[in-house]
């Protein structure tokens, strides 16, 4: 049986990743649990795990050099703690990420924070955090 640390790792390698043989829809079921919840920021962003997939597929449309890379993972039982930099260059189909608009010319960089528990061989939930105004800051020069 795979350790949360391994389980976590899928996640980010062939669920996250600009990989382009990463196929979301099919890997991500495979690791996240039928109840599965990604926590946001307020209780409006929390997600299922079938919101999430499409959140996903949606991102690495808009995104096609879209990447999660771990930084730094810790494991401590069942929870995998995971400190990651995102890196993309949005190029989206209706002219715009985030409000602002784009054109394949700008690529942005931030981090992540994300706790993950996994139950049964599989992410049970994750707590999460992003810093898109870093991103969004990049993006409009700031």
């Amino acid at each position: 049986m795979k350790s949360p640390k391994e389980i976590v790792s899928q996640f980010y390698q062939n669920g996250l990743s600009s990989n382009p043989e990463s196929n979301p829809s099919v890997v991500l079921p495979q690791i996240l649990s039928d109840n599965f919840i990604s926590y946001g920021t307020t209780p409006e962003k929390n997600k299922t795990r079938e919101q999430l997939i499409q959140q996903i597929l949606g991102m690495k449309g808009m995104i096609k050099d879209f990447n999660f890379e771990p930084m730094e993972i810790i494991e401590a039982g069942n929870k995998v703690i995971v400190r990651s930099k995102i890196v993309g260059t949005p190029n989206s189909p209706e002219g715009h990420f985030m409000g602002i608009p784009t054109d394949g010319s700008k690529t942005f960089e931030t981090i992540a924070i994300d706790i993950h528990t996994v139950e049964n061989g599989k992410i049970a939930y994750v707590h999460h955090i992003e810093d898109w105004m870093t991103a969004i800051m990049q993006l409009k020069n700031i």
